[in-house]
């Protein structure tokens, strides 16, 4: 599941409006509110501050707002892209400086959405993966080996405990422990033990795991 973990911004300039995308990581109805209002407050001189959120694992809560722009020429196209790149628990206020010049129904459509694609880009978004916690025990001689799978594997570790044996953290997709588990016996002979840990979602987050 794709979601935002941290909120960023965008903007972008179309015939002197300026249109600056907000997004903020949103759990219910009642923060996307709190976070519509604030972005409100905050740009009280805008003409426009049109809105669009999804949350649920099935994207089942899904609401926007024109606020003011002719009907389906803001809220609904920045929701359409938050669809069409299937991201869950995210809100975008995109504000409207108006510069002059009238854009027609396309032209908002078009830039309502660019602004929105543009604060995606400055936003981190993570996929969440169903996986499993695995502890590997291992000896020395075989450290080596077991590293070298989960390397190929792009399974990073979470943690390594050095004692009179070697005990490796890490969780990985569930469908891939049975899998990883005849490999790594392979590779070291039956030597190597194995302990199931509990099912967590996690997500790879600045290049390091993160469980949630």
């Amino acid at each position: 599941m794709k979601t935002l973990y941290r909120g960023g911004s965008g903007e972008i300039v179309e015939k002197k409006s300026r249109f600056i995308a907000t997004f903020e990581t949103i759990e219910s109805e009642e923060d996307a509110l709190a976070f519509i209002g604030r972005m409100k407050k905050q740009y009280w001189d805008a003409r426009h501050n049109c809105y669009a959120f999804v949350a649920g694992e099935n994207q089942n809560l899904q609401r926007c707002s024109d606020d003011g722009e002719p009907a389906g020429t803001a809220g609904r196209p920045m929701l359409d892209v938050l669809l069409k790149e299937d991201i869950h628990n995210a809100a975008v206020v995109v504000t409207r400086y108006f510069g002059g010049t009238l854009l027609g129904t396309g032209g908002l459509v078009r830039a309502y959405q660019k602004a929105v694609q543009e604060g995606l880009k400055n936003s981190a978004i993570i996929e969440k993966i169903q996986g499993r916690g695995l502890k590997i025990d291992c000896g020395y001689d075989s450290i080596g080996k077991i590293q070298y799978i989960l390397a190929k594997n792009q399974m990073p570790a979470i943690g390594t405990s050095y004692t009179d044996r070697v005990v490796t953290e890490l969780v990985i997709p569930t469908g891939q422990v049975e899998k990883l588990k005849q490999e790594i016996t392979e590779a070291t002979n039956g030597t190597a033990g194995f302990c199931d840990g509990e099912l967590a979602e996690f997500a790879m987050v600045d290049g390091q795991i993160k469980i949630f």
